[in-house]
Parts: C-alpha cells; structure tokens; sequence
C-alpha cells in the first residue's frame, strides 16, 4: 500500500477458495472487493479535500486523528481505521497457517497471557465481548508485552502495536455463519498466519514499522 494519499486497495493475499471451509468465497469477495475498497474509495475522497492531510500516513491518520479538520475529523477517522484494520486482518489469514507462533512469540505468550490455550480463550472472550460492531486484537507494547484489547467500530490500538485482529463486524462473517459469531472465531483461528503475526511481534521490539510490511 502507498505510504499516503491517495491509498489503494490491497490485493487478497490468496485466492478467494484458498481458505476454505473456514471462510467462503461470498464471504471474502464481498468483504475484500465491497467492504475494504468502500473504506479505500471513501478515505481517498475525504483526503482529496484536505490537501494538507495527504502526506499523513496510515498510521498518522488514525493515531492522530484528532488534529484533522473538524468537518472532516470523523469521517477520515473512521475511514482510515477500516483501511487500516483491514489490512492487518485479511494479511493475518493464510491458506497454510503453518505449526504456530516462532520461540520468541510463543515465550511472551506463555509468560503474559498463561500459554496457547489461554490466549486463544482470551481473544476469543474479547470478539464474542465487542458490543455490536468492533475488533479483538493481540497487541504488545515496547516493551514486548502482549495484552488482548477490543475496540468499537473502525478505531484501532494505537499507539500500541497490532499483531493481530480478529474482524466481528457482521459483513466478516454473516453470510456463511449468521449470528453464530463463536463458530467464526473459531474457523478464524484455523487460518491465522503466525509466521506474519510471529514476524510483526519480532520488528516491534526492534523499534520497526509497527505496520504489516509485505
């Protein structure tokens, strides 16, 4: 993705039929071509009338959005966080999830949120927990430790850094699992990308972008 305006859409990182049958190809094509590039189109748009925003990056965006022009504050806040987040969550999928988290990431897991099972019940409390529309996420600190976090709508745990996010807004998951949220999860985690999350983890204690680079 460019550092900043205008944005583009990401491409799906796999195909639509790769991460079946955990999710679908209505799901992902709906979700990725409808949702995320509605986020992109719209940010760009809200962008093109703030001249002076434009050099702000994805992160700035959304960390500092309380320094953007009122009349446009909310909307380029809600934007950019549904780019943003979408980003991190389609990269977060993989149609080979590989073993799980490398020793680095598996040590902090262990140490900050009692092991694998533990963490994965944690997260999977925050989705079902987000109140309508929302995001559970792993995050870590500068100091390397982890914590589970959820938040409302687009917005996003900066400053901290991202690792990881589950989407539990509706369009994520409705079509093939209606209202069973749990079960998404559940088929969520079956394709989460650990070499990805495992990379993130390792260039946040290096002080590097807290950003997916691929």
């Amino acid at each position: 993705m460019e550092p900043h305006y205008p944005f583009s859409l990401p491409p799906l990182p796999y195909g639509e039929s790769d991460l079946l049958p955990e999710i679908d190809e209505k799901t992902l094509h709906f979700h990725h071509d409808k949702h995320f590039a509605a986020y992109v189109d719209n940010l760009n748009k809200l962008l093109a009338a703030c001249p002076a925003c434009q050099s702000w990056t994805l992160e700035q965006l959304c960390q500092y959005w309380c320094r953007l022009p009122g009349d446009l504050r909310q909307g380029i806040r809600n934007n950019a966080g549904g780019v943003y987040n979408h980003t991190l969550y389609f990269q977060g999928m993989t149609p080979t999830p590989g073993e799980g988290p490398d020793v680095a990431l598996s040590a902090a897991i262990d140490r900050d949120l009692g092991g694998m099972s533990a963490f994965k019940s944690a997260m999977k409390t925050a989705a079902l927990g987000v109140f309508g529309s929302g995001w559970a996420w792993l995050v870590c600190d500068r100091e390397g430790t982890l914590s589970i976090r959820k938040t409302a709508n687009q917005d996003t745990p900066l400053p901290l850094c991202p690792l990881l996010t589950c989407d539990v807004w509706e369009h994520a998951y409705y079509l093939q699992y209606q209202n069973r949220r749990g079960d998404y999860f559940d088929a969520w985690w079956q394709r989460v990308n650990w070499p990805m999350v495992s990379r993130l983890y390792g260039q946040c204690q290096e002080n590097r972008p807290r950003y997916p680079q691929d």
